[in-house]
């Protein structure tokens, strides 16, 4: 078991999603990302997709403005995105893949397969600083494929783990330990993100590779029923937990 603490990013997204789904100001993300800080979140996260459906563009400025914390710039891989991104200068920019019909981010980008397409916008994106992860499957060859790119963070595709049951969620995790510790002999630092909740957060926060966790769809809904900085400091308790930390 791993004593290093580990870092929970908070998404607000859907904070988003239901200002949107009335249009106003509220529920306002930026809020919510400064009411994180205060509740022990170590990042932000906010994805800016391109049909605007719950980030825009004034959440992100506001974001890099207001709000204490490092800002992970969710983005696809277009050069409206990347020029966004050069304008703001977010901490970092997670590279997703990125559907019009799809409700959320359905699985991991196809680094390998992408290559020329993705090879001069993380380019341009280091060039600013902007420190770049991509979005993939636990899987060697998109790993190798970050690697090739020079993106020194991956972000594991955590979704099918947490929608399998029994021994297919064992054999997932176990296939997301396995790529973690590759990204220990690659170089490369190892988050992971997508689906995760109260229920099957610690097998994940126990793998001693991982250095951060992305959650946000769990938090905000939870928020309803306790309220969002409970919802924020229970995740970030059974984190600790997993790690072996005091007060866990």
């Amino acid at each position: 078991m791993s004593t290093r603490r580990i870092r929970l990013g908070v998404n607000v997204d859907h904070v988003a999603t239901v200002r949107n789904a009335r249009g106003g100001h509220h529920p306002d993300p930026v809020r919510a990302a400064a009411l994180a800080a205060e509740a022990g979140a170590d990042g932000i996260t906010a994805h800016l997709r391109e049909d605007r459906r719950h980030i825009v563009d004034a959440d992100i400025e506001r974001l890099v403005r207001e709000v204490p914390l490092p800002l992970n710039f969710e983005m696809a891989a277009t050069d409206e995105m990347v020029a966004i991104a050069l304008r703001h200068k977010p901490h970092a920019a997670c590279i997703v893949p990125e559907r019009r019909e799809e409700r959320t981010t359905e699985g991991g980008l196809d680094a390998a397969g992408q290559h020329n397409h993705l090879a001069p916008r993380v380019a341009r994106l280091r060039e600013a600083g902007i420190r770049v992860s991509l979005f993939i499957e636990p899987d060697r060859r998109q790993l190798d494929a970050a690697v090739a790119l020079g993106a020194p963070v991956v972000e594991l595709h955590t979704g099918r783990y947490c929608e399998l049951e029994g021994g297919a969620r064992t054999a997932e995790l176990e296939r997301l330990r396995k790529a973690a510790a590759t990204c220990g002999t690659l170089g490369l630092e190892c988050h992971m993100g997508h689906g995760l909740s109260y229920d099957n957060v610690e097998a994940v926060a126990a793998i001693p590779e991982v250095m951060e966790l992305n959650i946000g769809h769990f938090l905000v809904g939870e928020a309803i029923f306790i309220g969002w900085k409970e919802s924020l400091t229970h995740m970030r308790r059974l984190m600790d937990k997993a790690r072996g930390i005091n007060g866990g």
